[in-house]
């Protein structure tokens, strides 16, 4: 267990519904509701699911940007949120996040140079000017960006270019995880493939691990050792990405796969239409959270939440269908 790097264990994070200043309500919103994982030093596991399903929430309650409602987050053997303020603020440095949307990420009125000096000044204060300087154009060239565009402003720069910025401005302070927020959803599909193949030059260069959040499943398929599929709050499947396409089980992990587009037009695929909407994470069904919208829903999924099983090495699900009923339902889908 010496190269787990993070684990989460029954993380949740829930936000109070307010019905007006001086009314209070015991509703809550349960963004995230019980999620749990490993991730290794130098692994990256992709975190899927639809809009809304608690994703982001997630990674900003492991950075403690949203402080969680319970649960335990242990990086590098220890549990920070047993952590002060205080105490955590240098292990803070050891975890970085790189935001969805680049520009707003960025201080407007700071020129790259300062944008870059300010983190490195939160890793070692004693730095000098000429020693901040030098790191500066040794960070733009490692993220694929010329020395001498430090001196230009956010605005002056492509989204391309500024997610590479927000990249470079995270490994400043040197940190073993960086959170990948949607990181790329807001590029053209060819800058896409650039930040992806530049996040993974830097991982095998420095040994980072990545929490890859994305409703993309071909962008997490390309970059990802293994996927994490989540719906309302939940993690439902989890598995080597390999073992996730070839064969997955839980019926909403099916259903996504279902609308992945194939390259060959001539081999036919059945699509799932999943049948309702989404439940409201303020009102999440008893039992399964899945099934007001699952075909194969029975009484025991409408009353008892179901519990991650191992159904093969290394591939978890939580999903009733693989108890007594689960080969039953394996060989139906086979057949």
């Amino acid at each position: 267990m010496s190269d787990i790097l993070l684990s989460v264990n029954d993380l949740k994070t829930y936000f109070p519904i307010s019905k007006g200043m001086f009314r209070n309500s015991d509703e809550v919103i349960k963004a995230v509701d019980g999620v749990s994982f490993q991730l290794r030093k130098g692994e990256t596991l992709g975190l899927v699911g639809e809009s809304g399903c608690g994703k982001s929430t997630t990674g900003r309650s492991i950075m403690r940007l949203i402080e969680p409602t319970g649960g335990t987050i242990e990086f590098e053997r220890q549990n920070i949120l047993d952590m002060s303020a205080a105490r955590f603020r240098p292990l803070r440095k050891r975890m970085q996040i790189v935001f969805q949307d680049p520009y707003a990420s960025l201080n407007p009125r700071m020129t790259v140079q300062g944008a870059l000096e300010e983190a490195l000044g939160v890793k070692d204060p004693q730095m000098s000017a000429k020693e901040r300087r030098d790191q500066v154009k040794e960070l733009l060239q490692m993220v694929g960006l010329n020395a001498q565009y430090a001196t230009r402003f956010p605005h002056e720069f492509s989204g391309g270019q500024r997610q590479r910025i927000g990249i470079a401005r995270a490994l400043a302070v040197e940190p073993s995880l960086i959170v990948a927020d949607e990181p790329v959803s807001a590029l053209d599909v060819s800058i896409q493939a650039q930040i992806v193949n530049l996040l993974q030059d830097l991982q095998q260069r420095l040994g980072l691990s990545y929490l890859f959040i994305s409703h993309d499943l071909g962008v997490v398929r390309h970059i990802s050792d293994r996927i994490a599929v989540m719906y309302l709050g939940r993690i439902v499947e989890i598995a080597s990405k390999k073992d996730l396409f070839a064969r997955p089980l839980h019926p909403y992990t099916v259903a996504l796969m279902s609308a992945v587009p194939k390259a060959n037009p001539f081999r036919k695929k059945e699509r799932i239409v999943l049948s309702g909407d989404v439940p409201s994470p303020a009102n999440v069904p008893v039992g399964c959270a899945f099934h007001t919208r699952c075909s194969y829903a029975t009484d025991v999924c409408r009353t008892v939440r179901p519990v991650a099983t191992l159904a093969s090495p290394q591939h978890y699900v939580a999903c009733h269908l693989y108890g007594t009923e689960g080969m039953k339902y394996i060989e139906n889908r086979t057949n």
